[in-house]
């Protein structure tokens, strides 16, 4: 089976490769890459002309939420998937969070299984604590021989420092990671909303800045003292930034990521979007914006994940301090990246993509990411200049986003994971 791609300017954030020129795929993988290949004797099997558009390694997401199992009414794995390659990601991560927790080999693997029915690459992570309980540890060793990546808690904080130093010990064995989502509840009135002006507007004490940057503080220091490879989840706030770039400078083996969300919208979209801009942790202030637009230039944030987190309209549709915290996220992550960070002139083209390809492959030894001959044929395919209204209904099984109706840059053509099309714009 053969698919060639024509004419598109194919971008490898890897290598620093950036020209107009053909890929050529067979079966799952990159064979020829190269200015008007000739395939005279092969028989072409599709064409697909790229003219005007980029071709990229496929997007990578590290953090979403498909709910399944325990929470189908909001997300499935297949809806996930499907949202997933029309974003343009070929290969995500899910977190842990489901019902029950993907705290044993037997659930992880009945999980993983179902995503292998997907087209798309879907990788999962295990609990650190037994059903999120931080006090008890998995069983690293059994979760990683069925699959898991890494380990995380993700939306629940983990509050006992010694738990994290002894997970941080764990993993040193194996080379694995663990992810951690940073705010401590003893310092939060109403979770989901930026402690300022907006929540004292709405009547309520929100949750503080120094929530989230003393807990990355105190964490990254452990990851310091361990050696252990720690990544910090969706950073929102100036000073988490300044603390993750005091620690990488100290030799921690510390990583970091940041959503879309948190660099593109303030607090003030909790007044015009209501509960669909209530997450966790909340949307920030314009300087937060600003330091973490500085750590993504200088390479203190490493990665861009969405943190897709899909809830029904009925959960959503209740008063501000009630609904749960979350978007949706996939289909609009590439778009926000192009619009926020590229056409405003933060990041060039090249490194928005490496902060959605080849760093979140790395972070996790995957063979993704990249574009090379003998590599996977893993594509995403888009119009970088494209003027694209936000829909208000996605391919996820979710709508609740506060980017619906919003002009953004861009949009995804076609996602080519294992070299089939998955994703076709119509």
């Amino acid at each position: 089976m053969y698919l060639l791609v024509k004419n598109g300017r194919v971008i490898d954030p890897k290598t620093g490769l950036d020209c107009v020129c053909d890929v050529l795929i067979q079966d799952e993988k990159i064979v020829k890459i190269g200015k008007s290949l000739s395939v005279e004797g092969i028989k072409i099997d599709e064409i697909i002309d790229a003219t005007g558009l980029v071709v990229s390694p496929g997007l990578i997401d590290i953090h979403v939420h498909f709910r399944e199992p325990g929470q189908t009414h909001k997300e499935t794995i297949h809806t996930g998937a499907k949202s997933a390659a029309a974003g343009g990601f070929t290969t995500v991560v899910m977190m842990a969070n489901t019902k029950p927790v993907l705290s044993t080999a037997e659930i992880l693997r009945e999980t993983l299984e179902i995503a292998a029915q997907e087209p798309i690459h879907i990788k999962a992570l295990g609990s650190i604590t037994q059903d999120f309980d931080g006090q008890q540890l998995t069983d690293f060793d059994q979760l990683l021989s069925v699959g898991a990546v890494g380990f995380s808690d993700d939306g629940i904080p983990l509050t006992n420092a010694g738990i994290l130093r002894l997970a941080l010990t764990k993993v040193l064995e194996t080379d694995s990671l663990i992810s951690i989502h940073e705010e401590d509840p003893n310092l939060i009135g109403t979770l989901g909303v930026n402690d300022g002006a907006v929540a004292h507007q709405c009547g309520f004490t929100g949750a503080p800045a120094v929530s989230e940057y003393s807990m990355v503080a105190r964490d990254v220091m452990i990851a310091y003292d361990t050696n252990g490879r720690l990544h910090v989840q969706h950073l929102s706030t100036a000073e988490s930034v300044e603390v993750v770039r005091f620690a990488k400078m100290l030799g921690a083996r510390v990583t970091a990521e940041v959503t879309p969300q948190h660099f593109s919208i303030t607090e003030q979209a909790v007044l015009e979007q209501g509960t669909n801009a209530k997450l966790n942790p909340p949307l920030r202030r314009d300087k937060d914006i600003a330091k973490i637009i500085e750590g993504l230039q200088d390479g203190t944030i490493d990665v861009i994940a969405t943190d897709h987190a899909p809830h029904t309209h009925e959960e959503k549709n209740v008063e501000l301090a009630k609904a749960p915290s979350g978007m949706i996220g996939l289909e609009t992550s590439l778009q926000l990246g192009l619009t926020h960070l590229v056409a405003s002139g933060h990041l060039s083209l090249s490194d928005l993509l490496a902060k959605m390809t080849i760093n979140p492959a790395q972070l996790y030894h995957f063979d993704a990411g990249y574009l090379a001959e003998n590599g996977p044929a893993d594509l995403t395919i888009f119009d970088a200049h494209h003027d694209f209204t936000v829909p208000e209904h996605f391919d996820s099984k979710a709508t609740n986003s506060p980017f619906s109706n919003q002009k953004v840059k861009g949009q995804v053509k076609f996602t080519i994971c294992s070299g089939k099309v998955v994703y076709q714009q119509h």
